[in-house]
């Protein structure tokens, strides 16, 4: 038996947010032919961050799994925005993820796989991805983890 994305959402106790407005002069999200390009997302649920600081210092990698969890969330909120439809989302192509991280910190690669997870368990194969994760010194807002996608996705149905 097949459960729609919206289910899934539902079952993790997930509602998507409004989709954030761009905070400077950029675009939330771009389309391009059949692609979807989304600025930096961050872990916001309900308008504020679930943490702040840097990984490693003031959150463990399970806090900044968390946050990486919420920059995916609101990944999916512009994708929905700009698409309509979830569904229509083909591949998660590529996440870029940065983790504010404290030196020495090396397992931003443990970090990124709160987002990573997350896109399997709402999207199934479709979630699947290429990945980075990189450290660095600072994030907008003292946030731990900022991330942008790429995706590609199905035709507007008639």
């Amino acid at each position: 038996m097949t459960t729609s994305i919206a289910e899934r959402l539902d079952a993790l106790g997930i509602t998507l947010p409004q989709a954030a407005a761009p905070a400077a002069n950029y675009l939330p999200a771009v389309i391009s032919g059949n692609h979807l390009y989304t600025s930096g997302q961050l872990p916001l649920r309900e308008g504020a961050l679930v943490s702040k600081g840097l990984v490693g210092r003031d959150l463990d990698v399970a806090g900044g799994q968390e946050a990486a969890k919420w920059c995916a969330v609101n990944i999916l909120a512009q994708a929905n925005a700009a698409l309509g439809d979830l569904a229509r989302i083909e591949a998660i192509v590529k996440i870029s993820v940065f983790v504010a991280s404290a030196p020495g910190f090396t397992e931003q690669h443990l970090v990124a796989n709160g987002a990573s997870d997350f896109l399997v368990e709402v999207l199934g194969d479709v979630g699947r991805h290429a990945r980075s994760a990189v450290g660095m010194a600072a994030l907008p807002l003292d946030a731990p983890v900022e991330i942008e996608a790429v995706l590609r996705f199905s035709p507007e149905q008639a």
